[in-house]
């Protein structure tokens, strides 16, 4: 999906959301070998660029995300929707998807 916005900063996720820039894949093996992109895996480790509020509670408290802005982290395999902003594939994910914070 490609939005139509000037920058990533404009995005603003909702409830306990993330957009995630995924790690850039290494195109070739530890032995030398070229991997085509269909070849290669999703990646699963990628840099918080925006976070949602937080959700609501059952009694109406809000959430807080513990995770913020620039945090690196290792996320399900499978997780979010692919988002095309300025050139740049992004990925919006859940917080219930995030498997660890790398520090």
């Amino acid at each position: 999906m490609t939005i139509s916005i000037s920058s990533v900063s404009q995005l603003k996720p909702m409830a306990d959301r993330l957009v995630v820039r995924p790690a850039k894949q290494e195109g070739v093996t530890k032995g030398g070998i070229f991997l085509p992109d269909s070849a290669q895996e999703r990646p699963q480790e990628g840099e918080v660029v925006a976070v949602g509020p937080g959700r609501y509670s059952k009694t109406g408290k809000r959430l807080a995300v513990g995770i913020t802005v620039g945090d690196k982290i290792i996320y399900s395999k499978y997780a979010g929707t692919e988002i095309q902003v300025e050139d740049e594939e992004l990925l919006v994910i859940g917080a219930n998807d995030v498997l660890a914070k790398i520090s």
